[in-house]
């Protein structure tokens, strides 16, 4: 079956599902001129989505945001359906209803006896596999992903999945449609997590594997990430989600990746689950709610520097170059204090009369501190993610063991007069911005060796639906790939396991960059 010319524009639309995903998706559809029926199996179900979505324009008309001809013919476009035949019709039946293969499977092929030989049958699933969807039907070629973020109606972002067997003709014309409902569509290969669940796999995974080792709290770990431009923190995110939620979607991409480690799920989330503390919904998680501030309005664990004073030392260099290095030769140049540069030391950072405060390479203080024959290092964390930061903004260090008490209490200032407010961490292999970075692009970057997407629909994919302050490759476009290869190198030694392992796509980039000199 092909589909040579396909066209949806204002063609009927049938939605199932009324809930939440399946009233947004009705509500887009109406708003872009579609006739829509929407059909649930629930008695009434449909019914009262219909009144909550009159609910929903006139609010969007009281706001200004919607004319109110308008608001009344979108809502005339909704029609609830009776019975599934009245997809007939229908030259596009999105499916919204519960995350199982078997229920969506089974609705798919009864859809398939009812619809006309060219319409299209769409998944609005989040992790389920569309070949495995496809699966028995007569016409797998028209089953095809259509995957929105929550809230429909406000998030810009939709895969476009194709199975194995979906006709590019299909995939191609419902891009063409969810951009004209006004959103941004991204094509992706059906593979575990599509685009979005599987890159942000590591937003989550770093901090909980630094809670785990108990490196540091998770307020201090919120308010590092948020500092680098992130609108919430791991911990804080994982509690709006909700921890089961969140837990579940990890063992769900960890099953279909053969138990690869690099999606293995948290003993530390599994025990908030276990114990009930499911997050904002449960009334606690990693915070407790209500709160009379929250976790994102400075908690008290993060903490700040009372002086910003420039320590006296008699010898400054600084080394190599990166945002917090310039930052340190503009506040010595302005308190005319004398330094040096040194641009061949292979690391970022300074020396102060022979002491070591330097940029994360993904090995532990201690560990560097061993292969220098020095005992005071410290160590600062990625700042600004590789631009600008705010003044005053968090930025994890932390600091060998066999680090004099004198250096681990002039480290952090030499921080704090470079603009940032120091967050001790344990001496955490990689801190936490560096790490989760890199693993983030990693992830990319695995993902467009695979074919799942392009390196342009990754960036897209991550900032529109999970709101990331810049896409993977545009923060590996201002990182030297060199450097991180070698801190995912260093982080996989240290852990000695498959997490941390190099994407192939990334280590050619480096040797390309190497030969390129």
């Amino acid at each position: 079956m092909t589909h040579p010319s396909l066209e949806l524009s204002g063609a009927p639309v049938f939605v199932i599902g009324a809930g939440i995903m399946g009233a947004g998706i009705a509500q887009v559809a109406a708003q872009a001129g579609h006739a829509v029926s929407l059909f649930d199996a629930r008695e009434g179900a449909a019914v009262d989505a219909k009144r909550k979505l009159a609910e929903t324009f006139a609010a969007l008309v009281a706001k200004g945001k919607l004319e109110a001809v308008a608001a009344a013919a979108a809502l005339d476009r909704i029609r609830p359906a009776a019975a599934l035949t009245d997809a007939a019709d229908a030259a596009l039946a999105v499916e919204a209803i519960v995350e199982n293969l078997e229920a969506k499977r089974g609705l798919l092929r009864s859809l398939e006896e009812i619809v006309a030989p060219h319409c299209v049958l769409a998944t609005n699933t989040s992790s389920i596999s569309v070949t495995a969807l496809a699966n028995g039907l007569a016409h797998p070629g028209r089953c095809v992903g259509m995957h929105f973020f929550n809230p429909v109606a406000l998030m810009k972002l939709v895969e476009v999945v194709s199975g194995l067997q979906t006709e590019p003709a299909v995939a191609g014309a419902v891009f063409e449609l969810a951009r004209r409902w006004g959103k941004q569509p991204v094509h992706a290969r059906s593979t575990p997590g599509f685009i979005v669940n599987r890159i942000a796999r590591p937003y989550y995974a770093e901090t909980l594997a630094l809670l785990h080792e108990r490196a540091a709290a998770p307020a201090v770990l919120d308010e590092c990430l948020r500092a680098v431009g992130f609108r919430m923190g791991p911990c804080e995110l994982m509690d709006l989600i909700g921890h089961d939620t969140n837990f579940a979607v990890t063992e769900s991409v960890f099953a279909a990746n053969f138990g690869d480690k690099r999606f293995a799920p948290s003993l530390v989330q599994r025990e908030l689950v276990d114990g009930g503390l499911l997050g904002r919904k449960s009334g606690r998680g990693f915070y407790a709610y209500p709160a009379a501030a929250t976790p994102s309005s400075a908690p008290a664990s993060v903490t700040a520097l009372e002086s910003a004073d420039m320590p006296d030392a008699r010898a400054v260099v600084l080394h190599g170059s990166g945002f917090a290095v310039e930052r340190w030769a503009e506040a010595l140049e302005a308190a005319g204090r004398p330094f040096t540069r040194e641009q061949g030391s292979g690391w970022h950072g300074l020396t102060a009369d022979g002491a070591q405060l330097r940029l994360t390479d993904g090995r532990p203080a201690l560990q560097v501190a061993a292969s220098e024959g020095a005992r005071d290092v410290a160590l600062f964390d990625l700042p600004g993610t590789i631009g600008a930061t705010r003044t005053g903004a968090a930025l994890a260090w932390s600091a060998a063991a066999l680090a004099s008490k004198h250096w681990q209490a002039l480290a952090p200032r030499w921080l704090a007069a470079a603009g940032f407010s120091p967050q001790r961490l344990g001496d955490a292999a990689g801190l936490v911005v560096a790490r989760t970075v890199a693993m983030l692009v990693n992830e990319a970057a695995d993902a467009v060796l695979q074919g799942v997407c392009t390196p342009e629909a990754a960036d897209l994919a991550m900032k529109l639906g999970v709101n990331h302050p810049e896409g993977p490759f545009e923060w590996l476009a201002r990182w030297d790939v060199r450097d991180v290869v070698r801190l995912l190198d260093h982080l996989d030694a240290h852990y000695r396991g498959e997490r941390y392992r190099v994407s192939p796509e990334l280590r050619q980039r480096a040797w390309m960059k190497a030969a390129e000199g």
